[in-house]
């Protein structure tokens, strides 16, 4: 006999065949449905489904996290796509990382940076070529790194730049 594989039961969401997890919303009032996502995890797929609920059926629908409700994004509109982006945005927050790759290693988990962070890794000291220069005679000279250290080692050392 085959071990029954223990399903949360969550609303508006259900389990593929093949492991994922789907939402998915009946617009009211409509025949259609809004689809809200595939999931790596039912935790996410149920916040999609929460944050499409309250936003379409307002704060008296059946939620699966309502302790949560006044924390999740809230759709700029009823277009199916703003619905879709919110429903998204609150599923992300249920993302677990990966802790090991097939290979028995651990994953790396992606880290978003903002445009002001990644302007300033842009705008680092290590990316200049005398920053680097001043540290190798540094070394050479013995002494810590500061001040202008490239004319007291000039004589001993010869330059070759990487970057030409």
């Amino acid at each position: 006999m085959k071990e029954q594989e223990t399903v949360p039961a969550y609303i508006g969401v259900r389990k593929r065949k093949w492991g994922k997890w789907v939402s998915e919303i009946r617009e009211p009032g409509k025949k259609t449905r809004i689809w809200l996502g595939s999931y790596e995890f039912a935790e996410m797929a149920a916040a999609a489904y929460d944050v499409a609920a309250l936003h379409l059926k307002g704060p008296s629908a059946r939620l699966n996290f309502p302790e949560l409700s006044n924390n999740f994004p809230k759709p700029v509109s009823s277009n199916a796509e703003d619905v879709q982006l919110a429903a998204q945005q609150a599923a992300m927050r249920f993302k677990r990382p990966k802790q090991e790759a097939a290979g028995g290693g651990v994953v790396p988990v992606r880290v978003g940076l903002s445009p002001s962070q990644i302007q300033a890794i842009n705008e680092s000291p290590l990316d200049s070529p005398k920053m680097w220069m001043e540290s190798e005679c540094a070394l050479l000279v013995g002494e810590p790194y500061g001040g202008n250290q490239l004319e007291e080692c000039d004589d001993d050392v010869d330059y070759y730049s990487i970057w030409d």
